[in-house]
Protein backbone atom coordinates (compact mmCIF):
# COMPACT_ATOMS: atom_id res chain seq x y z
CA UNK A 1 0.00 0.00 0.00
CA UNK A 2 2.40 2.62 0.89
CA UNK A 3 4.70 1.85 -2.91
CA UNK A 4 1.62 2.50 -4.32
CA UNK A 5 0.74 5.78 -2.71
CA UNK A 6 4.91 6.72 -2.89
CA UNK A 7 4.07 5.61 -7.23
CA UNK A 8 0.92 8.28 -7.37
CA UNK A 9 3.02 11.03 -5.81
CA UNK A 10 5.93 10.74 -8.14
CA UNK A 11 3.43 10.56 -11.26
CA UNK A 12 1.65 13.53 -10.14
CA UNK A 13 5.05 15.89 -9.22
CA UNK A 14 5.87 14.65 -12.98
CA UNK A 15 2.70 15.88 -14.41
CA UNK A 16 3.14 19.33 -12.89
CA UNK A 17 6.46 20.52 -14.77
CA UNK A 18 5.03 19.17 -18.63
CA UNK A 19 1.85 20.38 -18.25
CA UNK A 20 3.48 23.97 -17.49
CA UNK A 21 6.19 23.82 -20.02
CA UNK A 22 3.37 23.17 -22.70
CA UNK A 23 1.16 26.17 -22.02
CA UNK A 24 4.27 28.11 -22.09
CA UNK A 25 5.10 27.07 -25.10
CA UNK A 26 1.57 27.40 -26.66
CA UNK A 27 1.74 30.98 -25.18
CA UNK A 28 5.25 31.60 -27.11
CA UNK A 29 3.60 30.61 -30.50
CA UNK A 30 0.24 32.51 -30.04
CA UNK A 31 2.20 35.44 -29.28
CA UNK A 32 3.83 37.33 -32.65
CA UNK A 33 0.40 36.53 -34.27
CA UNK A 34 -1.55 38.81 -31.64
CA UNK A 35 1.80 41.35 -31.98
CA UNK A 36 1.74 41.22 -36.01
CA UNK A 37 -1.98 41.76 -36.49
CA UNK A 38 -3.89 43.53 -34.19
CA UNK A 39 -7.23 42.74 -36.28
CA UNK A 40 -6.99 38.83 -35.60
CA UNK A 41 -10.41 37.30 -34.05
CA UNK A 42 -10.62 36.91 -30.55
CA UNK A 43 -9.37 33.45 -29.56
CA UNK A 44 -11.82 30.82 -27.98
CA UNK A 45 -10.97 30.45 -24.29
CA UNK A 46 -9.01 27.71 -23.59
CA UNK A 47 -7.84 25.86 -20.19
CA UNK A 48 -4.42 27.74 -19.13
CA UNK A 49 -3.49 23.67 -17.79
CA UNK A 50 -4.27 20.58 -16.92
CA UNK A 51 -6.27 22.00 -13.45
CA UNK A 52 -8.60 23.95 -15.45
CA UNK A 53 -9.15 26.46 -12.59
CA UNK A 54 -8.24 23.99 -10.14
CA UNK A 55 -6.26 24.31 -7.40
CA UNK A 56 -3.11 21.57 -8.50
CA UNK A 57 -3.28 19.06 -5.20
CA UNK A 58 -2.97 15.82 -4.60
CA UNK A 59 -6.99 15.22 -3.64
CA UNK A 60 -7.70 17.56 -7.05
CA UNK A 61 -5.47 15.42 -8.80
CA UNK A 62 -7.51 12.16 -7.41
CA UNK A 63 -10.73 13.66 -8.27
CA UNK A 64 -10.39 16.13 -11.03
CA UNK A 65 -12.75 15.15 -14.21
CA UNK A 66 -11.59 14.45 -17.70
CA UNK A 67 -15.09 14.52 -19.10
CA UNK A 68 -17.85 14.12 -16.33
CA UNK A 69 -21.05 14.99 -16.22
CA UNK A 70 -20.61 18.19 -14.07
CA UNK A 71 -17.54 19.36 -16.19
CA UNK A 72 -19.82 18.82 -19.18
CA UNK A 73 -22.62 20.56 -17.97
CA UNK A 74 -20.55 23.20 -16.62
CA UNK A 75 -19.56 24.53 -20.16
CA UNK A 76 -22.37 23.81 -22.17
CA UNK A 77 -24.82 24.85 -19.79
CA UNK A 78 -24.91 28.87 -21.33
CA UNK A 79 -24.93 27.48 -24.11
CA UNK A 80 -28.54 25.64 -23.77
CA UNK A 81 -29.44 28.75 -22.20
CA UNK A 82 -28.70 31.20 -25.39
CA UNK A 83 -30.78 28.25 -27.29
CA UNK A 84 -33.27 28.56 -24.95
CA UNK A 85 -33.34 32.21 -25.60
CA UNK A 86 -32.73 31.65 -29.12
CA UNK A 87 -35.88 29.46 -29.39
CA UNK A 88 -38.33 32.01 -27.47
CA UNK A 89 -37.20 34.62 -29.30
CA UNK A 90 -37.51 33.15 -32.66
CA UNK A 91 -41.52 31.53 -31.72
CA UNK A 92 -42.21 35.00 -30.41
CA UNK A 93 -40.91 36.82 -33.65
CA UNK A 94 -42.70 34.51 -35.84
CA UNK A 95 -46.22 34.56 -33.82
CA UNK A 96 -45.73 38.10 -34.55
CA UNK A 97 -45.26 37.90 -37.86
CA UNK A 98 -48.47 35.35 -38.44
CA UNK A 99 -50.37 38.42 -36.47
CA UNK A 100 -48.88 40.50 -38.72
CA UNK A 101 -49.50 38.59 -42.11
CA UNK A 102 -53.06 37.72 -40.58
CA UNK A 103 -53.97 41.77 -40.07
CA UNK A 104 -52.87 42.56 -43.73
CA UNK A 105 -54.29 39.64 -45.06
CA UNK A 106 -57.64 40.52 -43.47
CA UNK A 107 -57.09 44.56 -44.08
CA UNK A 108 -56.70 43.41 -48.58
CA UNK A 109 -59.48 41.68 -48.01
CA UNK A 110 -61.91 44.13 -46.50
CA UNK A 111 -60.10 46.90 -49.10
CA UNK A 112 -61.21 44.36 -51.62
CA UNK A 113 -64.34 44.03 -50.48
CA UNK A 114 -65.28 47.59 -49.70
CA UNK A 115 -64.33 47.81 -53.44
CA UNK A 116 -66.35 45.70 -54.86
CA UNK A 117 -69.06 47.39 -53.13
CA UNK A 118 -68.08 50.80 -54.45
CA UNK A 119 -68.02 49.33 -58.13
CA UNK A 120 -71.40 47.50 -57.83
CA UNK A 121 -72.92 50.85 -56.16
CA UNK A 122 -71.54 52.98 -59.22
CA UNK A 123 -72.41 50.20 -61.82
CA UNK A 124 -76.35 50.49 -59.96
CA UNK A 125 -76.40 54.29 -59.99
CA UNK A 126 -75.17 54.23 -63.99
CA UNK A 127 -77.88 51.89 -64.04
CA UNK A 128 -80.78 54.05 -62.56
CA UNK A 129 -79.76 57.23 -64.16
CA UNK A 130 -79.58 55.55 -67.71
CA UNK A 131 -83.26 54.43 -66.60
CA UNK A 132 -84.38 57.49 -65.42
CA UNK A 133 -82.68 59.05 -68.60
CA UNK A 134 -84.91 56.53 -70.67
CA UNK A 135 -87.65 57.17 -68.70
CA UNK A 136 -88.21 61.07 -69.05
CA UNK A 137 -87.35 60.18 -72.98
CA UNK A 138 -90.41 58.38 -73.29
CA UNK A 139 -92.38 60.73 -71.22
CA UNK A 140 -91.38 63.79 -73.22
CA UNK A 141 -91.92 61.69 -76.38
CA UNK A 142 -95.51 60.94 -74.80
CA UNK A 143 -95.98 64.55 -73.87
CA UNK A 144 -95.26 66.07 -77.01
CA UNK A 145 -97.67 63.20 -78.72
CA UNK A 146 -100.19 64.28 -76.32
CA UNK A 147 -99.68 68.01 -77.36
CA UNK A 148 -99.70 67.47 -81.06
CA UNK A 149 -102.53 65.34 -80.34
CA UNK A 150 -104.67 67.91 -78.84
CA UNK A 151 -103.37 70.81 -81.09
CA UNK A 152 -105.23 68.24 -83.79
CA UNK A 153 -108.49 67.79 -81.96
CA UNK A 154 -110.35 70.44 -82.83
CA UNK A 155 -109.10 70.18 -87.03
CA UNK A 156 -112.61 68.98 -87.71
CA UNK A 157 -113.29 69.62 -91.51
CA UNK A 158 -116.64 68.76 -93.62
CA UNK A 159 -116.51 65.95 -95.45
CA UNK A 160 -119.82 65.25 -96.26
CA UNK A 161 -123.30 67.17 -96.19
CA UNK A 162 -126.83 65.18 -96.74
CA UNK A 163 -130.20 67.42 -96.40
CA UNK A 164 -133.19 65.83 -94.82
CA UNK A 165 -136.74 67.31 -95.40
CA UNK A 166 -139.49 66.60 -93.45
CA UNK A 167 -142.92 67.67 -93.90
CA UNK A 168 -144.59 70.62 -91.88
CA UNK A 169 -145.39 69.17 -88.55
CA UNK A 170 -144.14 66.01 -89.22
CA UNK A 171 -140.92 64.01 -87.71
CA UNK A 172 -140.81 60.81 -89.39
CA UNK A 173 -138.17 60.14 -91.85
CA UNK A 174 -139.11 58.98 -95.21
CA UNK A 175 -137.62 55.98 -97.63
CA UNK A 176 -135.80 59.19 -99.50
CA UNK A 177 -134.55 60.26 -95.96
CA UNK A 178 -133.45 57.27 -94.53
CA UNK A 179 -131.46 56.00 -98.17
CA UNK A 180 -129.43 59.11 -98.20
CA UNK A 181 -128.81 58.67 -94.50
CA UNK A 182 -127.88 54.97 -95.31
CA UNK A 183 -125.36 56.60 -98.34
CA UNK A 184 -123.52 58.67 -95.76
CA UNK A 185 -123.20 56.43 -92.59
CA UNK A 186 -122.27 53.31 -94.48
CA UNK A 187 -118.38 54.78 -95.31
CA UNK A 188 -117.99 55.54 -91.58
CA UNK A 189 -118.26 51.98 -90.22
CA UNK A 190 -115.22 51.40 -88.56
CA UNK A 191 -113.53 54.46 -89.25
CA UNK A 192 -112.53 56.75 -86.11
CA UNK A 193 -111.55 60.32 -85.92
CA UNK A 194 -115.09 61.79 -87.24
CA UNK A 195 -118.24 63.45 -85.66
CA UNK A 196 -121.91 63.89 -87.00
CA UNK A 197 -123.41 67.58 -86.76
CA UNK A 198 -127.02 67.57 -86.87
CA UNK A 199 -128.87 70.13 -86.98
CA UNK A 200 -132.55 70.75 -87.21
CA UNK A 201 -134.82 74.03 -88.56
CA UNK A 202 -138.18 74.59 -88.54
CA UNK A 203 -140.69 77.69 -89.62
CA UNK A 204 -142.38 79.68 -87.35
CA UNK A 205 -141.40 81.71 -84.37
CA UNK A 206 -140.63 81.07 -80.42
CA UNK A 207 -140.13 77.87 -79.17
CA UNK A 208 -142.76 76.20 -81.40
CA UNK A 209 -140.17 76.38 -84.12
CA UNK A 210 -137.19 75.29 -81.70
CA UNK A 211 -139.33 71.97 -80.26
CA UNK A 212 -140.46 71.09 -83.99
CA UNK A 213 -136.33 71.11 -84.90
CA UNK A 214 -135.38 69.25 -81.76
CA UNK A 215 -138.07 66.27 -82.85
CA UNK A 216 -136.49 66.27 -86.41
CA UNK A 217 -132.88 66.03 -84.93
CA UNK A 218 -133.34 63.80 -82.95
CA UNK A 219 -135.08 61.27 -85.70
CA UNK A 220 -132.00 61.84 -87.56
CA UNK A 221 -129.99 60.77 -84.93
CA UNK A 222 -131.85 58.11 -83.36
CA UNK A 223 -131.53 56.06 -86.93
CA UNK A 224 -128.06 57.01 -87.19
CA UNK A 225 -127.54 54.70 -84.06
CA UNK A 226 -130.21 52.19 -84.51
CA UNK A 227 -129.53 51.33 -87.82
CA UNK A 228 -125.75 52.34 -88.43
CA UNK A 229 -124.54 51.51 -84.68
CA UNK A 230 -122.97 55.45 -84.54
CA UNK A 231 -121.68 55.97 -81.27
CA UNK A 232 -123.77 58.80 -79.80
CA UNK A 233 -120.88 60.64 -78.26
CA UNK A 234 -120.01 61.19 -81.52
CA UNK A 235 -123.54 62.70 -82.64
CA UNK A 236 -123.98 66.00 -81.94
CA UNK A 237 -128.06 67.54 -82.07
CA UNK A 238 -128.43 71.12 -82.53
CA UNK A 239 -132.36 72.95 -82.34
CA UNK A 240 -131.99 75.89 -84.50
CA UNK A 241 -135.39 76.86 -85.14
CA UNK A 242 -135.99 79.39 -87.41
CA UNK A 243 -132.84 80.25 -87.53
CA UNK A 244 -131.64 81.68 -91.07
CA UNK A 245 -128.58 79.16 -92.33
CA UNK A 246 -125.23 80.88 -93.59
CA UNK A 247 -126.43 81.44 -96.96
CA UNK A 248 -130.22 82.51 -95.53
CA UNK A 249 -128.24 84.90 -93.23
CA UNK A 250 -126.26 86.84 -96.07
CA UNK A 251 -129.99 87.99 -97.29
CA UNK A 252 -131.49 88.23 -93.55
CA UNK A 253 -134.07 85.60 -94.13
CA UNK A 254 -135.57 82.75 -92.14
CA UNK A 255 -135.85 79.26 -92.57
CA UNK A 256 -138.57 78.36 -94.98
CA UNK A 257 -138.89 74.69 -95.04
CA UNK A 258 -138.70 71.48 -91.91
CA UNK A 259 -135.58 70.10 -92.63
CA UNK A 260 -132.36 68.40 -90.87
CA UNK A 261 -129.15 69.08 -92.26
CA UNK A 262 -126.43 66.51 -91.40
CA UNK A 263 -122.66 66.79 -91.95
CA UNK A 264 -119.59 64.51 -91.49
CA UNK A 265 -116.58 65.78 -89.95
CA UNK A 266 -113.49 64.40 -90.02
CA UNK A 267 -110.26 64.96 -88.61
CA UNK A 268 -107.55 63.66 -90.63
CA UNK A 269 -104.58 64.56 -88.45
CA UNK A 270 -106.03 62.73 -84.91
CA UNK A 271 -106.38 59.81 -87.10
CA UNK A 272 -102.77 59.73 -88.54
CA UNK A 273 -101.22 60.20 -85.17
CA UNK A 274 -103.29 57.21 -83.72
CA UNK A 275 -101.97 54.82 -86.18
Amino acid sequence: MKNQAILFCLCAALAVPVMAQQSTTTSDQTAPAAQSDTRAPIPEQKPTNFWDGDDPNLINLIAHPFANKAYVRRHTQPIHDRLNELDQLSSEHGTMIKDVDARAQKGIQLASEKEALADQHSTDAGNKAQLAQTAATEATTKVSATEQMVANLDQYKGSAQTEIRFRSGQSTLSKTAKDALDQMATPLKDQRSYIIEVRGFAPGRGQAAIASSQKMAESVARYLVLTHNIPVYRIYVQSMGNAPTSAEAATEKHATGARVEVSVLKNDLASTAQR
